[in-house]
């Protein structure tokens, strides 16, 4: 069981929050989430980028790859409009995909708006690193961590990750007996 600090990469891609235009929220929210479910010592890293593929691909491949983050998980750019590019650089950069985080995030989302299909989210590995693209909104990043977060910590674990505890009361991880 590795016991070193967890490095969690927080990306929110976005024209307008990263021109100043407005705050990023989604951020802050992905942060507030995460110290809500784990009670393991973990550090964020956290950028804030406009919405250009070639950045998000650069940034995720840092994160990865430099800062060892075991877990990455992106806010921004999954709808359908010409410049949402997020999955696109998720995926020039993964080795492997993991469909599953895509559709359980579109399904728990379908619960709340109709427009949930348009959204293009998907996770993949890159090396030890589990990359997650969540929604923009701060109220669909929880509802989505909330669906997906269960299997996140067994997920690090079969990449020899650092050891990911939760606050049960919040969240429960699943790991298989």
């Amino acid at each position: 069981m590795n016991q070193h600090n967890a490095k969690i990469g927080i990306v929110t891609v976005s024209d307008r929050a990263s021109a100043g235009i407005y705050e990023d929220l989604s951020g802050k929210a992905i942060i507030d989430t995460l110290k809500d479910y784990l009670t393991s010592d973990w550090q964020a890293e956290y950028r804030l980028i406009p919405d250009e593929q070639p950045l998000i691909e650069q940034t995720l491949r840092e994160l990865a790859d430099d800062q060892g983050c075991c877990l990455i998980v992106t806010t921004g750019g999954t709808g359908p409009a010409k410049r949402d590019v997020t999955p696109e650089a998720t995926e020039a950069v993964c080795d492997r995909m993991m469909p599953g985080f895509g559709e359980l995030m579109r399904a728990e989302s379908l619960k709340y708006v109709p427009t949930a299909i348009l959204s293009r989210q998907n996770a993949g590995l890159r090396g030890s690193s589990l990359i997650i693209n969540l929604p923009g909104k701060p109220k669909a990043i929880r509802q989505c961590l909330d669906a997906v977060f269960p299997a996140v910590p067994y997920c690090i674990d079969l990449m020899h990750g650092p050891y990911l505890q939760c606050n049960e009361a919040v969240i429960k991880a699943f790991r298989p007996k």
